[in-house]
């Protein structure tokens, strides 16, 4: 897709070059490695708009995200999930606090937002249609929506389902692939062919959407998935997921994985960001 230039970003979008490598540092400083590479694309995108306000942060979780990504924190963040919900504060993630809700049962006036913005969430979510139809509610005409979700390639991508293939274990492979969709709780990972015309039924206006993270750094992701047992143990028992949050502790980490963001954006990326306008 060819460049935007919105009057929201700081630059035509998509975005050229690299990911800034601050952004996997403040990322892995606080998160398991493989969640802080993909959240360090994602903040790097979500850094270079600047939104309308009020902004509501949909599908929320602890705030650390939202802390660490936007140049100015949002209104409010939303949530369905009280867990993590109370970790928000520790952050200080949001102007006015965070509120434990469904996304298709908002407790917002219609109209109350300028800006809506969800990270990593829409995939989760079995009743898309009715979460879209309400973000649009209480979004502004003319407001604008930011999402990023994984595609069509995340699973295609993944490295043990690819090795089975080529063994020609082709049942052993959907088995796996279907197996860590679950696990990751995913519902839509879905091409652009799809949120399109998803988007517009709700009344949004696509002005450009593009596609990161490669192919290896989605090997990265799922082998952190088994990697980082040890940060869920860390979290349970200590409360924070990097009970050694130190720069030199994690140089090494850092210097593996900064070969993943020479190129911010991937034509065949297994994620994609999506910039849409509430007409």
């Amino acid at each position: 897709m060819d460049s935007v230039t919105l009057p929201i970003a700081s630059q035509p979008l998509p975005p050229a070059g690299p990911v800034p490598l601050a952004r996997l540092w403040e990322q892995v400083l606080e998160v398991p490695f493989f969640r802080g590479l993909l959240r360090a694309f994602e903040a790097h995108f979500f850094g270079m708009l600047r939104l309308p306000q009020p902004v509501l942060d949909l599908g929320c979780g602890d705030g650390q995200f939202a802390a660490r990504a936007f140049p100015r924190p949002p209104e409010v963040g939303l949530d369905p999930w009280w867990p993590p919900l109370r970790e928000t504060r520790r952050w200080n993630a949001y102007r006015y606090g965070a509120v434990c809700a469904d996304g298709a049962a908002m407790p917002f006036p219609t109209d109350a937002f300028a800006a809506v913005v969800s990270n990593s969430v829409l995939e989760h979510i079995p009743h898309l249609d009715a979460v879209l139809a309400e973000t649009a509610r209480v979004l502004r005409p003319g407001g604008w929506l930011a999402f990023s979700v994984p595609n069509h390639r995340f699973e295609a991508y993944l490295s043990l389902a690819l090795v089975a293939e080529r063994l020609g274990l082709r049942p052993l492979a959907r088995g796996y692939r279907g197996w860590f969709q679950r696990v990751s709780r995913h519902v839509h990972c879905d091409p652009p062919q799809v949120w399109l015309p998803r988007l517009e039924r709700h009344g949004f206006r696509v002005w450009v959407w593009w596609h990161y993270f490669p192919r290896s750094a989605l090997w990265a992701l799922e082998w952190g998935h088994y990697l980082g047992l040890p940060s869920l143990v860390a979290k349970k028992l200590a409360g924070r997921w990097v009970l050694v949050s130190r720069r030199w502790n994690l140089a090494p980490v850092v210097a593996w994985l900064a070969r993943f963001l020479r190129q911010a954006v991937d034509p065949e990326g297994a994620y994609t960001f999506y910039i849409a306008q509430r007409v």
